[in-house]
Protein backbone atom coordinates (compact mmCIF):
# COMPACT_ATOMS: atom_id res chain seq x y z
CA UNK A 1 0.00 0.00 0.00
CA UNK A 2 1.38 3.39 -0.96
CA UNK A 3 0.15 6.91 -0.61
CA UNK A 4 1.29 10.19 -2.02
CA UNK A 5 0.72 13.81 -1.26
CA UNK A 6 2.52 16.95 -2.31
CA UNK A 7 5.40 17.84 0.07
CA UNK A 8 4.46 20.50 2.61
CA UNK A 9 7.04 22.87 1.15
CA UNK A 10 5.38 22.83 -2.27
CA UNK A 11 1.70 22.61 -1.31
CA UNK A 12 -0.30 25.72 -0.46
CA UNK A 13 -3.16 25.58 2.03
CA UNK A 14 -4.59 28.96 1.05
CA UNK A 15 -8.10 28.17 -0.14
CA UNK A 16 -9.66 31.64 -0.35
CA UNK A 17 -11.77 32.89 -3.23
CA UNK A 18 -10.11 34.92 -5.98
CA UNK A 19 -12.23 37.96 -5.07
CA UNK A 20 -11.61 37.68 -1.33
CA UNK A 21 -9.99 41.07 -0.67
CA UNK A 22 -12.40 42.90 -2.99
CA UNK A 23 -15.41 41.40 -1.17
CA UNK A 24 -13.86 42.35 2.17
CA UNK A 25 -13.53 46.02 1.17
CA UNK A 26 -17.06 46.17 -0.20
CA UNK A 27 -18.48 44.61 2.97
CA UNK A 28 -16.98 47.37 5.12
CA UNK A 29 -18.39 50.04 2.80
CA UNK A 30 -21.92 48.60 3.00
CA UNK A 31 -21.70 48.36 6.80
CA UNK A 32 -21.52 52.15 7.04
CA UNK A 33 -24.48 52.60 4.72
CA UNK A 34 -26.64 50.11 6.61
CA UNK A 35 -25.66 51.49 10.02
CA UNK A 36 -26.82 55.01 9.20
CA UNK A 37 -30.06 53.89 7.55
CA UNK A 38 -30.83 51.46 10.37
CA UNK A 39 -30.90 54.34 12.85
CA UNK A 40 -33.10 56.54 10.64
CA UNK A 41 -35.69 53.83 9.93
CA UNK A 42 -36.11 52.60 13.49
CA UNK A 43 -36.47 56.11 14.88
CA UNK A 44 -38.76 57.15 12.01
CA UNK A 45 -40.94 54.07 12.34
CA UNK A 46 -41.44 54.65 16.09
CA UNK A 47 -42.21 58.34 15.63
CA UNK A 48 -44.59 57.85 12.69
CA UNK A 49 -46.28 54.62 13.77
CA UNK A 50 -45.34 52.26 10.92
CA UNK A 51 -44.63 48.68 11.97
CA UNK A 52 -43.42 47.87 8.46
CA UNK A 53 -40.93 50.74 8.69
CA UNK A 54 -39.76 49.59 12.14
CA UNK A 55 -39.51 46.04 10.78
CA UNK A 56 -37.43 47.33 7.89
CA UNK A 57 -35.14 49.15 10.31
CA UNK A 58 -34.83 46.13 12.59
CA UNK A 59 -34.07 43.96 9.61
CA UNK A 60 -31.42 46.43 8.48
CA UNK A 61 -29.89 46.27 11.96
CA UNK A 62 -29.35 42.56 11.39
CA UNK A 63 -27.74 43.46 8.06
CA UNK A 64 -25.27 45.72 9.82
CA UNK A 65 -24.47 42.92 12.26
CA UNK A 66 -24.34 40.26 9.56
CA UNK A 67 -22.16 42.41 7.33
CA UNK A 68 -19.86 43.11 10.26
CA UNK A 69 -19.62 39.36 10.78
CA UNK A 70 -18.88 38.88 7.07
CA UNK A 71 -16.20 41.59 7.06
CA UNK A 72 -14.54 40.21 10.19
CA UNK A 73 -14.63 36.70 8.70
CA UNK A 74 -12.92 37.97 5.55
CA UNK A 75 -10.26 39.77 7.59
CA UNK A 76 -9.60 36.84 9.91
CA UNK A 77 -9.43 34.31 7.05
CA UNK A 78 -6.97 36.52 5.16
CA UNK A 79 -4.74 37.17 8.19
CA UNK A 80 -4.60 33.49 9.18
CA UNK A 81 -4.49 31.99 5.70
CA UNK A 82 -0.97 30.66 6.32
CA UNK A 83 -1.55 29.62 9.94
CA UNK A 84 -0.45 25.99 10.28
CA UNK A 85 -3.05 25.39 13.00
CA UNK A 86 -5.72 25.34 10.29
CA UNK A 87 -5.10 21.93 8.70
CA UNK A 88 -7.07 22.72 5.56
CA UNK A 89 -6.73 26.50 5.62
CA UNK A 90 -9.31 29.15 6.48
CA UNK A 91 -11.46 28.82 3.35
CA UNK A 92 -14.48 27.55 5.29
CA UNK A 93 -14.61 30.54 7.60
CA UNK A 94 -16.82 32.33 5.10
CA UNK A 95 -19.24 29.40 5.12
CA UNK A 96 -19.36 29.50 8.90
CA UNK A 97 -20.12 33.23 8.78
CA UNK A 98 -22.77 32.60 6.12
CA UNK A 99 -24.40 29.91 8.27
CA UNK A 100 -24.50 32.27 11.25
CA UNK A 101 -25.99 35.03 9.11
CA UNK A 102 -28.67 32.64 7.88
CA UNK A 103 -29.67 31.84 11.46
CA UNK A 104 -29.94 35.58 12.16
CA UNK A 105 -32.10 35.99 9.03
CA UNK A 106 -34.43 33.24 10.21
CA UNK A 107 -34.74 34.82 13.67
CA UNK A 108 -35.54 38.27 12.31
CA UNK A 109 -38.10 36.76 9.91
CA UNK A 110 -39.89 35.28 12.92
CA UNK A 111 -39.75 38.62 14.72
CA UNK A 112 -41.13 40.55 11.74
CA UNK A 113 -43.91 37.98 11.27
CA UNK A 114 -44.87 38.11 14.95
CA UNK A 115 -44.99 41.91 15.08
CA UNK A 116 -46.93 42.16 11.80
CA UNK A 117 -49.56 39.64 12.91
CA UNK A 118 -49.93 41.51 16.21
CA UNK A 119 -50.55 44.75 14.28
CA UNK A 120 -53.24 43.07 12.20
CA UNK A 121 -55.29 42.61 15.36
CA UNK A 122 -54.22 45.87 17.00
CA UNK A 123 -53.60 48.46 14.23
CA UNK A 124 -52.04 51.83 15.07
CA UNK A 125 -52.34 55.19 13.26
CA UNK A 126 -49.70 55.80 10.57
CA UNK A 127 -48.25 59.20 9.63
CA UNK A 128 -47.82 58.54 5.92
CA UNK A 129 -46.21 61.86 5.00
CA UNK A 130 -43.20 61.14 7.23
CA UNK A 131 -43.04 57.35 6.85
CA UNK A 132 -42.99 57.15 3.04
CA UNK A 133 -39.88 59.32 2.45
CA UNK A 134 -37.87 57.32 4.99
CA UNK A 135 -38.95 54.03 3.40
CA UNK A 136 -37.97 55.38 -0.03
CA UNK A 137 -34.58 56.47 1.30
CA UNK A 138 -34.13 53.01 2.82
CA UNK A 139 -34.84 51.45 -0.56
CA UNK A 140 -32.20 53.64 -2.23
CA UNK A 141 -29.64 52.68 0.40
CA UNK A 142 -30.45 49.00 -0.08
CA UNK A 143 -30.16 49.25 -3.85
CA UNK A 144 -26.78 50.94 -3.43
CA UNK A 145 -25.67 48.22 -1.02
CA UNK A 146 -26.72 45.44 -3.39
CA UNK A 147 -24.92 47.19 -6.23
CA UNK A 148 -21.71 47.42 -4.19
CA UNK A 149 -21.80 43.77 -3.13
CA UNK A 150 -22.83 42.52 -6.55
CA UNK A 151 -19.82 44.32 -7.96
CA UNK A 152 -17.63 42.16 -5.72
CA UNK A 153 -19.50 39.05 -6.82
CA UNK A 154 -19.00 39.91 -10.50
CA UNK A 155 -15.31 40.49 -9.84
CA UNK A 156 -15.01 37.03 -8.34
CA UNK A 157 -17.03 35.29 -11.00
CA UNK A 158 -15.28 37.17 -13.73
CA UNK A 159 -12.11 35.33 -12.78
CA UNK A 160 -13.61 31.96 -12.09
CA UNK A 161 -16.25 31.45 -14.79
CA UNK A 162 -13.63 30.40 -17.30
CA UNK A 163 -12.96 27.32 -15.18
CA UNK A 164 -16.41 25.81 -15.55
CA UNK A 165 -16.22 22.26 -16.79
CA UNK A 166 -18.81 19.80 -18.01
CA UNK A 167 -18.03 16.88 -15.74
CA UNK A 168 -20.51 14.49 -17.34
CA UNK A 169 -18.36 13.67 -20.37
CA UNK A 170 -16.02 15.32 -22.81
CA UNK A 171 -18.30 14.53 -25.75
CA UNK A 172 -20.19 17.73 -24.96
CA UNK A 173 -17.07 19.75 -25.79
CA UNK A 174 -17.29 19.88 -29.58
CA UNK A 175 -15.20 21.84 -32.08
CA UNK A 176 -16.40 22.82 -35.52
CA UNK A 177 -13.74 22.41 -38.21
CA UNK A 178 -14.13 23.89 -41.69
CA UNK A 179 -12.68 21.61 -44.41
CA UNK A 180 -12.87 21.15 -48.18
CA UNK A 181 -15.47 18.37 -47.66
CA UNK A 182 -17.64 20.65 -45.51
CA UNK A 183 -17.85 21.45 -41.79
CA UNK A 184 -16.82 18.60 -39.45
CA UNK A 185 -17.28 18.22 -35.70
CA UNK A 186 -14.35 16.97 -33.60
CA UNK A 187 -14.89 15.85 -30.02
CA UNK A 188 -13.51 13.55 -27.33
CA UNK A 189 -16.10 10.92 -26.47
CA UNK A 190 -15.97 8.91 -23.23
CA UNK A 191 -19.50 7.86 -22.34
CA UNK A 192 -18.86 4.75 -20.25
CA UNK A 193 -15.62 3.84 -22.03
CA UNK A 194 -12.07 5.04 -22.71
CA UNK A 195 -11.91 8.55 -24.20
CA UNK A 196 -11.43 8.59 -27.99
CA UNK A 197 -11.54 11.19 -30.71
CA UNK A 198 -14.71 11.25 -32.81
CA UNK A 199 -15.15 13.14 -36.05
CA UNK A 200 -18.69 13.67 -37.39
CA UNK A 201 -20.19 15.49 -40.35
CA UNK A 202 -19.20 13.52 -43.44
CA UNK A 203 -21.84 13.76 -46.16
CA UNK A 204 -20.07 11.43 -48.60
CA UNK A 205 -17.66 8.58 -48.01
CA UNK A 206 -15.67 8.54 -44.79
CA UNK A 207 -11.91 8.91 -45.53
CA UNK A 208 -9.74 6.11 -44.18
CA UNK A 209 -6.41 7.98 -44.16
CA UNK A 210 -7.31 10.90 -41.93
CA UNK A 211 -5.06 11.25 -38.83
CA UNK A 212 -4.91 13.43 -35.73
CA UNK A 213 -1.69 14.48 -34.00
CA UNK A 214 -1.78 15.96 -30.49
CA UNK A 215 0.83 18.42 -29.24
CA UNK A 216 0.86 18.92 -25.47
CA UNK A 217 2.22 21.95 -23.57
CA UNK A 218 5.37 19.97 -22.63
CA UNK A 219 6.11 19.34 -26.34
CA UNK A 220 4.97 15.70 -26.39
CA UNK A 221 3.53 14.55 -29.75
CA UNK A 222 1.20 11.59 -30.34
CA UNK A 223 -0.44 10.38 -33.54
CA UNK A 224 -3.90 8.80 -33.69
CA UNK A 225 -5.08 6.67 -36.57
CA UNK A 226 -8.81 6.96 -37.26
CA UNK A 227 -11.12 4.08 -38.15
CA UNK A 228 -14.52 4.30 -39.82
CA UNK A 229 -17.58 3.59 -37.70
CA UNK A 230 -21.26 4.10 -38.48
CA UNK A 231 -21.03 7.41 -40.34
CA UNK A 232 -18.13 8.88 -38.37
CA UNK A 233 -14.44 8.35 -37.62
CA UNK A 234 -13.11 7.24 -34.24
CA UNK A 235 -9.52 7.09 -33.02
CA UNK A 236 -8.08 3.61 -32.74
CA UNK A 237 -6.47 4.39 -29.39
CA UNK A 238 -7.77 6.17 -26.32
CA UNK A 239 -6.77 9.79 -25.66
CA UNK A 240 -4.60 9.98 -22.51
CA UNK A 241 -5.42 12.37 -19.68
CA UNK A 242 -5.33 15.29 -19.30
CA UNK A 243 -7.26 16.43 -22.36
CA UNK A 244 -5.40 19.72 -22.71
CA UNK A 245 -3.49 19.96 -25.98
CA UNK A 246 -3.51 21.18 -29.57
CA UNK A 247 -4.94 18.67 -32.08
CA UNK A 248 -3.64 18.79 -35.67
CA UNK A 249 -6.26 17.32 -38.01
CA UNK A 250 -4.69 16.01 -41.26
CA UNK A 251 -7.18 15.45 -44.08
CA UNK A 252 -5.67 14.08 -47.34
CA UNK A 253 -5.29 16.85 -49.89
CA UNK A 254 -6.63 19.50 -47.52
CA UNK A 255 -3.69 20.43 -45.31
CA UNK A 256 -3.80 20.71 -41.51
CA UNK A 257 -6.58 22.06 -39.29
CA UNK A 258 -5.60 23.07 -35.73
CA UNK A 259 -8.04 22.58 -32.83
CA UNK A 260 -7.37 23.54 -29.21
CA UNK A 261 -8.69 21.34 -26.37
CA UNK A 262 -8.70 22.69 -22.83
CA UNK A 263 -9.84 21.22 -19.54
CA UNK A 264 -11.33 23.15 -16.69
CA UNK A 265 -12.69 22.76 -13.21
CA UNK A 266 -16.11 21.41 -12.22
CA UNK A 267 -19.72 21.39 -13.27
CA UNK A 268 -21.54 22.47 -10.13
CA UNK A 269 -21.19 26.26 -9.74
CA UNK A 270 -22.29 25.95 -6.12
CA UNK A 271 -18.88 24.47 -5.25
CA UNK A 272 -17.33 27.80 -6.22
CA UNK A 273 -19.76 30.08 -4.37
CA UNK A 274 -18.48 32.54 -1.81
CA UNK A 275 -21.21 31.92 0.76
CA UNK A 276 -19.98 34.74 2.99
CA UNK A 277 -20.58 37.23 0.18
CA UNK A 278 -23.79 35.42 -0.77
CA UNK A 279 -25.12 35.81 2.80
CA UNK A 280 -24.33 39.53 2.75
CA UNK A 281 -26.09 39.94 -0.60
CA UNK A 282 -29.14 38.03 0.65
CA UNK A 283 -29.32 40.29 3.71
CA UNK A 284 -29.35 43.53 1.74
CA UNK A 285 -31.53 42.09 -1.05
CA UNK A 286 -34.06 40.97 1.55
CA UNK A 287 -34.02 44.43 3.05
CA UNK A 288 -34.55 46.00 -0.38
CA UNK A 289 -37.53 43.71 -0.90
CA UNK A 290 -38.97 44.63 2.50
CA UNK A 291 -38.49 48.31 1.62
CA UNK A 292 -40.49 47.82 -1.58
CA UNK A 293 -43.25 46.00 0.30
CA UNK A 294 -43.24 48.72 2.95
CA UNK A 295 -43.73 51.45 0.33
CA UNK A 296 -46.50 49.48 -1.40
CA UNK A 297 -48.24 48.82 1.90
CA UNK A 298 -48.04 52.45 2.97
CA UNK A 299 -49.32 53.73 -0.40
CA UNK A 300 -52.28 51.33 -0.41
CA UNK A 301 -53.06 52.11 3.22
CA UNK A 302 -53.05 55.86 2.52
CA UNK A 303 -54.97 55.67 -0.79
CA UNK A 304 -57.70 53.20 0.18
CA UNK A 305 -57.52 53.43 3.99
CA UNK A 306 -56.33 49.82 4.05
CA UNK A 307 -54.35 50.09 7.26
CA UNK A 308 -54.07 46.31 7.31
CA UNK A 309 -51.85 46.43 4.18
CA UNK A 310 -48.92 47.72 6.26
CA UNK A 311 -48.67 44.58 8.47
CA UNK A 312 -49.52 42.34 5.48
CA UNK A 313 -46.43 43.72 3.75
CA UNK A 314 -44.42 42.74 6.82
CA UNK A 315 -45.86 39.19 6.77
CA UNK A 316 -45.01 38.68 3.08
CA UNK A 317 -41.49 39.97 3.68
CA UNK A 318 -41.06 37.62 6.64
CA UNK A 319 -42.06 34.59 4.55
CA UNK A 320 -39.65 35.41 1.71
CA UNK A 321 -36.78 36.12 4.11
CA UNK A 322 -37.40 32.82 5.91
CA UNK A 323 -37.21 30.97 2.58
CA UNK A 324 -33.88 32.62 1.71
CA UNK A 325 -32.56 31.84 5.19
CA UNK A 326 -33.48 28.18 4.77
CA UNK A 327 -31.64 27.99 1.44
CA UNK A 328 -28.52 29.54 2.94
CA UNK A 329 -28.60 27.27 6.02
CA UNK A 330 -28.97 24.22 3.78
CA UNK A 331 -26.04 25.09 1.52
CA UNK A 332 -23.59 26.30 4.17
CA UNK A 333 -24.53 23.47 6.55
CA UNK A 334 -23.71 20.92 3.85
CA UNK A 335 -20.24 22.47 3.43
CA UNK A 336 -19.57 22.60 7.17
CA UNK A 337 -20.53 18.91 7.41
CA UNK A 338 -18.19 18.05 4.48
CA UNK A 339 -20.95 16.74 2.22
CA UNK A 340 -19.95 15.90 -1.34
CA UNK A 341 -20.19 19.29 -3.12
CA UNK A 342 -20.37 17.94 -6.68
CA UNK A 343 -21.83 14.52 -7.46
CA UNK A 344 -21.15 14.81 -11.18
CA UNK A 345 -17.48 15.58 -10.56
CA UNK A 346 -17.20 12.55 -8.27
CA UNK A 347 -18.74 10.36 -10.97
CA UNK A 348 -16.32 11.69 -13.58
CA UNK A 349 -13.36 11.13 -11.25
CA UNK A 350 -14.49 7.53 -10.82
CA UNK A 351 -14.78 7.10 -14.57
CA UNK A 352 -11.32 8.60 -15.07
CA UNK A 353 -9.72 6.22 -12.55
CA UNK A 354 -11.54 3.10 -13.78
CA UNK A 355 -10.87 3.55 -17.50
CA UNK A 356 -8.81 0.37 -17.90
CA UNK A 357 -9.86 -1.99 -15.16
CA UNK A 358 -8.61 -0.32 -11.98
CA UNK A 359 -11.13 0.14 -9.19
CA UNK A 360 -11.85 3.28 -7.19
CA UNK A 361 -12.46 1.62 -3.84
CA UNK A 362 -12.89 4.79 -1.78
CA UNK A 363 -13.46 8.47 -2.54
CA UNK A 364 -13.88 11.43 -0.20
CA UNK A 365 -14.63 14.77 -1.84
CA UNK A 366 -15.30 17.96 0.10
CA UNK A 367 -15.03 21.73 -0.20
CA UNK A 368 -12.04 23.55 1.28
CA UNK A 369 -13.09 27.04 0.23
CA UNK A 370 -14.71 28.88 -2.69
CA UNK A 371 -13.43 27.22 -5.86
CA UNK A 372 -11.22 24.75 -3.95
CA UNK A 373 -11.99 21.06 -3.39
CA UNK A 374 -10.16 18.41 -1.39
CA UNK A 375 -10.16 14.71 -2.23
CA UNK A 376 -8.86 11.46 -0.76
CA UNK A 377 -8.75 8.69 -3.36
CA UNK A 378 -8.09 5.00 -2.78
CA UNK A 379 -7.42 2.90 -5.88
CA UNK A 380 -7.21 -0.89 -6.06
CA UNK A 381 -5.15 -2.18 -8.99
CA UNK A 382 -3.28 -5.27 -10.13
CA UNK A 383 -0.84 -3.18 -12.16
CA UNK A 384 2.44 -1.71 -11.02
CA UNK A 385 1.23 1.83 -10.77
CA UNK A 386 2.10 4.36 -8.13
CA UNK A 387 0.10 7.28 -6.75
CA UNK A 388 1.69 9.70 -9.23
CA UNK A 389 0.09 7.84 -12.13
CA UNK A 390 -3.37 8.55 -10.76
CA UNK A 391 -2.39 12.08 -9.80
CA UNK A 392 -1.59 12.68 -13.45
CA UNK A 393 -4.98 11.28 -14.48
CA UNK A 394 -6.79 13.53 -12.02
CA UNK A 395 -4.81 16.60 -13.02
CA UNK A 396 -7.61 17.37 -15.50
CA UNK A 397 -9.58 18.68 -12.50
CA UNK A 398 -7.73 21.81 -11.31
CA UNK A 399 -10.44 22.42 -8.71
CA UNK A 400 -8.80 19.60 -6.71
CA UNK A 401 -6.56 21.88 -4.71
CA UNK A 402 -5.64 19.20 -2.14
CA UNK A 403 -5.39 15.60 -3.39
CA UNK A 404 -4.25 12.50 -1.49
CA UNK A 405 -3.93 9.24 -3.44
CA UNK A 406 -3.61 5.77 -1.89
CA UNK A 407 -2.89 2.71 -4.03
CA UNK A 408 -3.75 -0.81 -2.88
CA UNK A 409 -2.48 -3.89 -4.71
CA UNK A 410 -5.01 -6.56 -5.63
CA UNK A 411 -4.13 -10.19 -6.15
Amino acid sequence: MTAAQAPPSSHSHVYLSEGHECAERRSWAVIWLCGVMMFLEIVGGILFGSIALVADGLHMSTHASALLLAALAYSYARRHAHDARFTFGTGKLGDLAGFTSAIALAMIALLIGYEAIARLFAPVPIRFGEALPIAALGLLVNIGSVWLLRGGERHHHGHSHRREYDAHNDSKVEHRVETSVGPLTLSIFEDGGPPRFRLHGFTGGVPETLTIETVRPDGTHQNFAMVAQNGYLESLYEVPEPHSFTAHLRLPGDGIRVVRFEEHAYADHRAGRDNNLRAAIIHVTADAMVSVLTIIGLLLARTFSWVWMDPVAGIIGAIVIAAWAYSLVRDTGAILLDMNPDQSLAATMRQTIELDGDRLSDLHLWRLGPGHLGAIVTVTTARRRGPEFYRARLSRFPALSHLTVEVQRSA
